[in-house]
């Protein structure tokens, strides 16, 4: 079912549908300004315990939309009047997950929904004739990355994410950007949560993504951005980027390699350099507008912005840099892109793709062993040892009818998604130990297979959920 825009008013006098509408025709004239960090604008304020509602919520950002909302607005306002054309609302951690470590769980919708009206206010008093400005809901990483960290179940993350953006979509955000994501995972379950929440509210608005590379090439659970953009490059986004982690210099190469794949807008929002010993940034104003000055000049991206470290005057100079700047245009290939942690293209110059099939209970009596045995370590193992001996694709089958499959799915694949780096081909008759195999993978896997021997049932099951 297809959910439409949303038409009631804002306080711009601007439909949902209007703003859609005209976000799209910004995007497609130059580039759009995001505003800069909300940490560190807040930290400059001087701000008391008594101004978060309390020593126990001193630090709390995103209680400060309850308790002074009027500063909340201030911020919003000194970015718009520094040239942002969208700012985020102040949720970075508004999750329940987050939120529930200052025992305020249950108001997660509440500050949600707050969040987004201030700022919804803040954008219809700096918006003009001509000029329309634009809210983003701020959805981060939360504190768990599922594949680094646990303590939190796939379908549990999608619960937090869900609620979420039901807060951020009832207090009028344009955009919700699901940002500063560390675990492929995690921005896989904030997708399904912010359908769920789509389907709930009965409209849907555009949806953006960006990730954190670490100053070692990857994101914290392993990803390149390469392998991160074939596992997202399903969803209908608005743009997909690169926030946080390092400055400018350092984001070059991935900035470069994701504009090169990207079917989508592609956004950057760095911090202001890398922190010193005493957490102080080092990129100016004026420099780190000159670094993203190259990146609008190579043609990589349509958004820009400031992360950790950023200020108004951050984004006074990066609006100046990009006047007159003409946008990317999106990618147009039709690569076949398959990854796990890291990516594989399907082409002729790869041909034949080499599937391991030895993790398969139905074609390696080793294997079915080590699952009997429950030893699920050593049963991960050979799928390792499959990839040092060329495999590009892991096969895995754990259909054993004298076991639960199901269970067996879930103890081997929490340990082979650590021990193997290439796509996962999930082999099961089973629609459920399809999507749980799903679940656990970062990256776009293979499921294996989809035929109509039995009928369209089947077919109808998997392919959505694909």
């Amino acid at each position: 079912m297809r959910i439409p825009m949303a038409d009631h008013r804002t306080p711009d006098g601007a439909s949902q549908r209007e703003r859609a509408e005209a976000l799209q025709e910004l995007l497609a004239e130059r580039i759009l300004v995001l505003d800069g960090a909300t940490g560190t604008w807040m930290q400059a304020q001087d701000l008391s315990a008594e101004d978060f509602g309390g020593p126990e919520l001193e630090g709390c950002n995103e209680n400060l939309v309850l308790t002074r909302p009027d500063v909340v607005r201030r911020m919003h306002a000194d970015y718009f009047a520094a040239g942002a054309d969208m700012v985020e609302t102040d949720t970075f951690g508004g999750t329940p997950l987050v939120l529930a470590e200052y025992g305020l769980a249950d108001k997660a919708l509440e500050i949600n929904r707050r969040a987004a009206e201030i700022a919804r206010g803040a954008a219809a008093a700096a918006s003009g004739p001509g000029r329309l400005r634009f809210v983003a809901g701020s959805m981060g990483p939360t504190t768990k990355a599922m594949t680094v960290t646990g303590g939190v179940t796939f379908d549990e993350m999608i619960g937090h994410y869900r609620t979420q953006a039901i807060g951020l979509l009832s207090g009028g955000a344009d955009v919700l950007l699901l940002e500063t994501t560390q675990d492929t995972r995690n921005l896989k379950a904030g997708f399904i949560g912010v359908e769920q929440a789509f389907a709930e509210v009965g409209w849907r608005t555009p949806v953006m993504a960006s990730v954190t590379i670490e100053p070692m090439g990857t994101m914290l659970a392993g990803q390149d951005v390469e392998a991160l953009y074939a596992s997202v490059m399903h969803a209908p986004l608005l743009s997909v980027g690169i926030n946080c982690a390092t400055g400018p210099e350092f984001m070059t190469d991935h900035i470069r390699s994701l504009s090169a794949l990207a079917k989508t807008r592609t956004s950057c929002y760095p911090n202001a350099g890398l922190p010193d010993a005493d957490g102080n940034y080092g990129e100016t104003p004026e420099s780190l507008a000159r670094e993203l000055e190259r990146f609008m000049a190579e043609g990589w991206v349509n958004i820009v912005g400031g992360c950790c470290g950023t200020v108004p005057a951050h984004i006074r100079a990066l609006a100046a840099a990009a006047e007159g700047k003409k946008p990317r245009r999106a990618a147009i290939h039709t690569k076949t892109l398959v990854s796990g942690i890291e990516i594989l293209e399907v082409d002729v110059d790869n041909r034949p793709v080499l599937v391991g099939e030895r993790t398969n209970v139905l074609g390696s009596r080793k294997f079915k062993r080590l699952i009997a045995e429950g030893q699920f370590e050593a049963a991960a193992e050979i799928a390792r040892a499959q990839v040092k001996n060329g495999a590009q694709v892991i096969d895995v089958c754990l259909q054993d009818p004298d076991r639960d499959e199901a269970a067996d799915a879930n103890a081997f694949l929490e340990r082979a998604i650590r021990m193997v780096k290439v796509p996962l081909m999930l082999d099961s008759t089973d629609a459920k130990v399809l999507e749980l195999g799903l679940k656990w993978s970062q990256g776009k896997a293979i499921l294996n297979s989809i035929n109509l021997e039995d009928g369209e049932e089947r077919f109808k099951t998997v392919v959505p959920m694909a």
